[in-house]
């Protein structure tokens, strides 16, 4: 369960929006779907956990307590093409010590902000081996390129793409014009992802969503010294895909999300959540520490 003050029963068709923050206290044996529980007390330093301050597509709607957290992206030149793989950056990995023991933290200073592997450690996924900072180091599988799921909402994804391919900038180039028949026509082009996930089972895997949009490309624009243009790369973003409410899979322009007016934004399904995609917030939250190893 989430450590946030989203538990509250429907009332008419929306859940209530409650805002607020509970307590470190709270968070000591909190369990979440698909992971062991969690006991903040007697977790060792060094496993990360705590307040944390992060970049989010906004949460504008909804029970979710806060929005879901951007993931830095970089365009890796293709061999022999006029294309690009597009891949997750993960934080710098560095060794620190911590009340006298050394422990390996994932960090790093991006256009001014502290990007951290804390960022995405809430809904059972601070229990993922992706996660973890050294976790490329012990497995090495594991890749920041995004792969496409096995299946998806979006009919072009089924259809032009496999499960498991590299996501290539090429797969994005009519994303001026593509339309799903969900709201406005051009606003953006989505895909739905895997991050840091192979050869994990099923319920390890990070999903992420990208979204290349003119919006987003303009944004960056602006003011090319911004965490927005350090953190995108020719109009095309990413996000951890978890809601920040009950751990759900949400989507941008899905179907059904018309009568909640979030069919030009990420609309989860599950409890109505709606995250602006072209509106990126600093927001903070108690993030879960990882389980120890030892």
């Amino acid at each position: 369960m989430p450590v946030d003050e989203d538990k509250y029963p429907v009332e008419s068709d929306r859940r209530r929006f409650v805002k607020g923050v509970v307590g470190g206290a709270t968070l000591a044996g909190i369990t979440t779907a698909g992971s062991a529980a969690v006991n903040s007390a007697t977790a060792p330093s060094g496993q990360g956990g705590g307040t944390t301050t992060f970049r989010a597509v906004e949460n504008t709607d909804g029970p979710a307590p806060r929005g879901m957290p951007q993931i830095p992206i970089e365009l890796e030149p293709i061999d022999g093409e006029d294309d690009y793989y597009i891949k997750g950056v993960w934080p710098e990995v560095s060794t620190e010590t911590q009340q006298g023991r050394e422990v390996k933290v994932a960090k790093q200073d991006i256009a001014g902000v502290t990007y951290s592997s804390e960022w995405f450690q809430y809904c059972g996924v601070q229990t993922y081996t992706g996660v973890y900072p050294d976790a490329q180091e012990e497995n090495s599988d594991l890749t920041n390129y995004f792969r496409y799921t096995e299946s998806s909402q979006y009919e072009w994804q089924s259809s032009e793409v496999s499960g498991g391919d590299r996501m290539k900038l090429s797969d994005f180039e009519d994303y001026e014009t593509w339309e799903n028949g969900v709201g406005t026509p051009g606003i953006g082009k989505p895909a739905t992802g895997t991050w840091r996930s192979e050869g994990l089972e099923p319920a390890e895997t990070m999903p992420v969503e990208i979204i290349r949009s003119k919006r987003i490309e303009q944004m960056a624009k602006e003011n090319p010294d911004s965490w927005l243009a350090a953190s995108t790369d020719q109009g095309v973003m990413a996000h951890l895909n978890k809601c920040t409410h009950f751990c759900c899979v949400p989507g941008f322009k899905k179907e059904g999300s018309a009568k909640f007016a979030a069919a030009d934004a990420i609309y989860c399904q599950c409890h109505q959540s709606v995250y602006d995609p072209f509106n990126i917030v600093e927001k903070s939250f108690v993030a879960l520490p990882r389980p120890s190893k030892e």
